[in-house]
């Protein structure tokens, strides 16, 4: 797995001739393989135009009714079920039959079950509104007759001849002065019965009398089908003008009327047939739903076959509008790339397909000769792939360029291990991981995981590898949430007096031997430790900078060697190699030599007085013989390194061909040796370069497998014209590139120093936490405040230095790796190999 990300695999252009009749099935087959790349040979036609548009019309009509179902399903409070159908095969023709029978009978379902169930919520508000009404009407007139019993007692028992006589007519009632009042009943919104009163009582200018009663238990709505908390009214009127005011008033408040009697019997009556058509409905209502649910549990075990299949069908025939109609020869001729690798997979498919559909012709597979630049294609695994998506954020590999994946996969969990060193922080963070390792089956079957856990569950195993190395550096830093141990054995040093904890180095005294791993413990705690340890991670990152950026110098070497490109190897490599290593390997030296030696020697003042007074003695500075001539040394390279780089610029692929030697480029020239100092020869080897280039540029990639393919190659390649060569512009490229190089080489290697200021910042919150809260708290002698001390302890260090601090190392290394490692090789300009496979097919419905 390693050699397959090293190169991206060997592809080629494929031309594949399909019948007609096994045309579906062959692309089937490519779908289930998943190794080819179809290109549009029809992408001058619109969606509309091409042949197989009314089949995918028909696959989008079929995915809308399953969409439907989903949707009904869901509401119906039943989840899709995710098993498979073993044993079910259907046809798409039988499946579009089946999903409209379907729709129809649950369209049809769904209809009556509103209806009655519209009429199940009028006829419970019907109800209600005799039951409260006629309490009221039963209310008044309990109240009347009591009145009017009490008013002729009274009559009775104070009557006598001197009573006025005008009591007795007020009291006398006359049938053909009484006044005839109409009411309307029914049931308003509750949240609308304060304004419906209002307009009432102004449309009417008072003439009206309204009673309100309350419902207890919101009610199901008829026409919105939602409960709504109701009021029953009955507002009393007198004449048709109020009435017809009042019925549009209700009809502006959405209050539902119902008519209602005065008469007790016929309310009686009237509530028994209401409770028994209620009744009826109630029953008729639970046996559809019953019905509906065992169509839409029985729709949810085969609604993810159909979809998939649909799905499945609906891309075939996109794949099959990107080919081309030969319609007097009734095939297809399709073109991608597919890897090399998968020839023999490939024809045997297109054979099965030929087979299984009873053609008599069978596919004809050819491959094509190209100077187009091919997709890239990494065969990676559950373990690698999260690594390579690192890479491939910043920009795909060219086709055949060397891959920093492979380097990522212990580089990049290092460099963040450098930067959170601590084997507790790490032993939490692979915890952690552990819980999505051992789980995994299970949350990578689930569909939904939320945005982060996704995220967090793409990338477990670079969290893995973060949390080991981790652990490592932490070992290596001997900090365990800020707390050291001796852990291989005693500390080499033990203090004078009492008051060593206070003193600086002088104060400890090396009783034993070397601590063998890692920093000695006894150098936490003391005055001294933070000077040290600055010193030591400065140094360390520096070392660690120049290394890498090394290794992607020296990748560029083999991406140049492996294009046969000798002048990028000799005027880039080589000047870049030379130039790095003469000013930071050097100082990678010195650091190396004062560990090694215990020098004083101040290595600011060796670096800066190298290029301010190269020539000058060292003095105390000088760390071994011969120093002073490999710094003059240095410092020639450097400005000769320079000079080359800035003069050579026919270095870029469209330039420099593969078929031309670097020997046949500078016959006749001067030594190259000499030429790093010489500007004239560049000027001369452009020159000679760009009279062999003319000839042999745009060859790139062109798998040729005899000599006639060649000539026919070479003859269809002269044929085109080329562009005008301007020395100008590639010279002042050139230059530009040397200048961003030379300046890239000092902000790059400082910009390693982020590996020293993230690790002091992470081991001293650590610290911080440590002896201000938990230390604190312990020392109070106080159960709370033990508890409260651990638990801030807890949140401080999950929600700091687990997670934010996590985050901060892994964007500082992911910095690092783009810019500072990958800019030294990496173009990055390539496009990704996207087969057509049905496996990659998304579970959301395209739009």
């Amino acid at each position: 797995m390693t050699m397959d990300l090293l190169r991206s695999e060997a592809m080629q252009l494929v031309q594949l001739i399909i019948p007609m009749e096994s045309a579906h099935r062959s692309v089937s087959y490519l779908g289930e393989l998943g190794l080819f790349q179809f290109k549009d040979l029809n992408a001058e036609k619109s969606p509309f135009q091409r042949t197989y548009a009314a089949q995918i019309k028909r696959c989008a009509e079929m995915a809308r009714k399953l969409r439907f179902f989903r949707e009904q399903t869901i509401k119906a409070g039943f989840s899709p079920s995710t098993r498979s159908m073993i044993g079910t095969d259907i046809n798409l023709d039988d499946l579009e039959v089946k999903l409209g029978e379907v729709e129809a009978e649950l369209i049809e379902m769904n209809v009556n079950s509103e209806k009655l169930q519209r009429a199940y919520s009028e006829l419970l508000e019907y109800k209600l509104v005799l039951q409260k009404a006629g309490e009221f009407f039963h209310s008044a007139q309990s109240i009347a007759t009591a009145q009017q019993k009490e008013v002729e007692e009274h009559r009775l028992g104070d009557g006598s001849i001197d009573s006025p006589l005008l009591s007795e007519q007020e009291l006398s009632t006359d049938p053909s002065k009484q006044v005839n009042l109409g009411f309307v009943t029914g049931l308003v919104p509750r949240e609308k019965s304060l304004a419906f009163e209002r307009i009432l009582f102004r449309a009417t200018r008072g003439n009206i009398f309204l009673k309100q009663a309350v419902i207890q238990d919101p009610v199901l709505d008829p026409v919105s089908g939602e409960k709504v908390e109701k009021n029953v009214f009955v507002v009393f009127y007198s004449g048709e003008r109020a009435k017809n005011k009042i019925l549009k008033i209700c009809d502006a408040f959405g209050a539902n009327r119902y008519p209602f009697t005065d008469d007790v019997g016929k309310q009686y009556h009237m509530i028994k047939e209401v409770s028994g058509k209620l009744s009826e409905l109630k029953i008729t209502i639970d046996t559809g739903l019953l019905h509906r649910e065992n169509l839409l549990q029985t729709i949810g075990y085969q609604s993810e076959q159909w979809n998939l299949l649909v799905k499945k069908e609906k891309s075939i025939y996109h794949t099959l509008n990107m080919l081309s109609i030969d319609v007097t020869k009734k095939c297809l001729v399709a073109e991608g790339w597919c890897p090399v690798f998968a020839t023999n997979q490939i024809q045997n498919t297109l054979q099965r397909a030929t087979f299984d559909s009873n053609s008599q012709v069978g596919a004809i597979f050819q491959v094509l000769r190209t100077e187009e630049s091919p997709p890239t294609y990494f065969r990676t695994n559950k373990f690698t792939s999260a690594f390579q998506e690192i890479v491939d954020a910043y920009g795909v590999a060219k086709y055949q360029e060397a891959n920093p994946g492979v380097y990522t996969i212990v580089t990049f969990p290092f460099l963040f291990a450098v930067m959170f060193g601590d084997w507790g922080h790490g032993i939490c963070l692979f915890l952690a991981t552990l819980y999505l390792l051992l789980r995994e089956k299970k949350l990578s079957s689930q569909q939904k995981l939320g945005d982060i856990m996704e995220m967090t569950f793409g990338g477990r195993y670079v969290i893995m590898m973060m949390a080991l190395f981790s652990i490592y550096t932490g070992l290596i830093y001997n900090e365990f949430f800020s707390v050291p141990f001796e852990l291989f054995g005693r500390s080499a040093y033990d203090c004078r007096d009492s008051s060593c904890r206070n003193a600086y180095t002088v104060g400890l005294i090396k009783v034993r031997d070397t601590y063998p791993f890692g920093v000695d413990p006894k150098w936490h705690g003391t005055r001294s430790e933070l000077p040290f340890l600055n010193s030591l991670k400065m140094k360390m990152s520096i070392l660690l900078g120049v290394a890498q950026m090394n290794l992607g110098i020296i990748l560029s070497y083999f991406n140049a060697r492996y294009l046969r490109n000798d002048l990028n190897i000799w005027y880039q490599f080589v000047p870049q190699l030379i130039f790095l290593n003469s000013l930071f390997g050097y100082l990678s030296l010195l650091i190396i030599v004062k560990w090694c030696t215990g020098s004083q020697a101040d290595l600011y003042h060796v670096m800066i007085y190298m290029f301010l007074s190269p020539t000058d003695d060292l003095g105390d500075n000088q760390l071994f013989i011969g120093q002073k001539y490999l710094q003059v040394k240095n410092f020639l390279c450097c400005i000769a390194d320079c000079a080359t780089i800035a003069g050579t610029c026919c270095r870029t692929m469209d330039v420099v061909s593969q078929a031309v030697s670097f020997e046949e480029a500078t016959s006749g020239s001067m030594s190259v040796a000499f030429s790093f100092l010489l500007f004239d020869f560049n000027f001369y080897l452009l020159t000679a370069c760009h009279a062999f280039c003319q000839r042999h540029r745009g060859q790139s990639y062109t798998p040729l497998h005899n000599i006639d393919d060649s000539l026919e190659l070479e003859a269809h390649s002269d044929s085109h014209g080329h562009e005008d060569f301007e020395f100008s512009e590639v010279f002042v490229h050139q230059l530009i590139h040397t200048i961003e190089f030379v300046l890239g080489a000092v902000s790059n290697t400082a910009s390693y120093l982020r590996l020293w200021a993230l690790s002091l910042a992470h081991s001293e919150l650590s610290s911080v936490f440590y002896e201000k809260v938990l230390l604190l708290a312990w020392g109070f002698n106080n159960v709370i405040i033990l508890i409260v001390g651990v638990v801030v302890f807890v949140c401080a260090t999950v929600g700091v230095l687990l997670v934010m601090e996590t985050l901060s190392a892994f964007l500082h290394a992911l910095r690092l790796h783009w810019v500072e490692f990958q800019n030294k090789f990496y173009e990055g300009d390539g496009y990704k190999f996207c087969p057509y496979s049905f496996s990659l097919i998304s579970e959301q419905e395209e739009v």
